[in-house]
């Protein structure tokens, strides 16, 4: 490299220096491509104090220097000409009307293995349904934008992924559009009731009042999906029922959008009753962790053995989430990641204790 050039690509990632001298020394440096934005969009598309340019520039380790009308980037060049698409796709859906956050361009560049593909899908993705305050639901990573897809056009849809990832509640919001359209005529809710540490018999209250704990989480995220009250006049309708999977036993549900959620709790033969509770015109979401089972010590979990024996049925869908699909507070997927790694250490660690035995 010549002394009077400089290496953009490999410049250490979040050092503040970095724009100032791209900023100073562009007389001299070509940018690797760059972007027209009209004086109107730079606003809305560089966020408060430049923040979402920060982050492009932090997680695809180029620098971004507004100048005129255009934004020049400087760097490698496949992750410029990704950047370059990336602020592209954000300058279509301000021109739609929807301002990305920071948060929507975070989740956008964590969908792949290096942040380094079109993100068009998960930042153009149309809502699927608007919460009781008018806030659009919408997926947030292409992996999401697959299981939404998934949801609506399949009659079974299988999910599974670590927490934060969107499982249950884009199956709600899908559910809750369903209902609204007219689609299904009620929405049935169900989780497994299984004991981790502290036994039924021991909490206050009679049976219903025991399993509420275990199905406030459905509860929350219809309250925030359609609000508290409406949620209360559908339930006593009969619109939404929330039930535990031991009260599924026996019935055949027609027109309903059915979830059940934390499948990686359920037996192979409660999956099976469950899976044949499907009536004439029902949809069905199944979701879990699979990394999360509270099952006892050997007993097989339901949600993998079905996994097993549906895949490759027709009218079935199986979408897997990531540690990317993650759109909690980003410390949730680092602490995933590190969970992760500790497994495989400790995996490794008894597989190589067997072989020494």
């Amino acid at each position: 490299m010549g002394s009077g050039s400089i290496d953009y690509a490999h410049t250490p990632r979040h050092d503040a220096n970095r724009r100032r001298s791209a900023t100073s020394q562009q007389s001299t440096r070509r940018p690797t491509t760059s972007v027209n934005v009209a004086g109107y969009e730079l606003s809305s598309l560089v966020g408060e104090r430049d923040a979402n340019l920060r982050l492009i520039e932090n997680e695809l380790d180029v620098v971004i220097v507004p100048r005129d009308d255009r934004l020049q980037i400087y760097g490698d060049e496949g992750r410029a000409e990704t950047a370059a698409r990336l602020l592209d796709t954000c300058l279509e859906a301000i021109r739609e009307g929807r301002i990305p956050t920071r948060q929507d361009i975070s989740c956008a560049l964590r969908s792949s293995d290096d942040g380094c593909v079109d993100a068009t899908e998960a930042l153009l993705a149309e809502s699927i349904i608007l919460t009781h305050r008018g806030k659009p639901i919408r997926p947030k990573t292409s992996g999401q934008a697959e299981y939404v897809r998934a949801l609506r056009n399949e009659d079974l849809t299988f999910c599974i992924g670590p927490a934060g990832t969107g499982k249950t509640f884009l199956a709600m919001a899908a559910a809750a559009a369903a209902l609204k359209a007219g689609e299904v005529n009620r929405l049935v809710l169900s989780r497994p009731i299984v004991e981790a540490g502290e036994s039924l018999g021991f909490l206050p209250g009679d049976m219903l009042d025991k399993v509420d704990p275990y199905l406030r989480p459905l509860y929350d995220a219809l309250h925030d999906i359609i609000g508290t009250d409406r949620t209360r006049r559908l339930t006593e309708h009969g619109t939404i029922e929330v039930v535990p999977l031991a009260y599924m036993r026996g019935r055949t549900i027609n027109d309903a959008f059915m979830i059940l959620d934390e499948a990686q709790n359920c037996s192979p033969a409660q999956m099976k009753m469950f899976l044949t509770r499907m009536g004439f015109g029902s949809r069905m979401a199944i979701t879990g962790d699979i990394t999360q089972s509270d099952l006892p010590n050997g007993q097989p979990s339901g949600l993998q053995h079905a996994l097993e024996v549906l895949e490759s049925v027709p009218g079935v869908a199986v979408s897997r989430l990531t540690q990317r699909d993650i759109v909690r507070h980003d410390l949730v997927q680092r602490i995933v990641r590190a969970y992760a790694v500790a497994e495989e250490r400790e995996s490794r660690g008894a597989g190589v204790e067997d072989a020494q035995a």
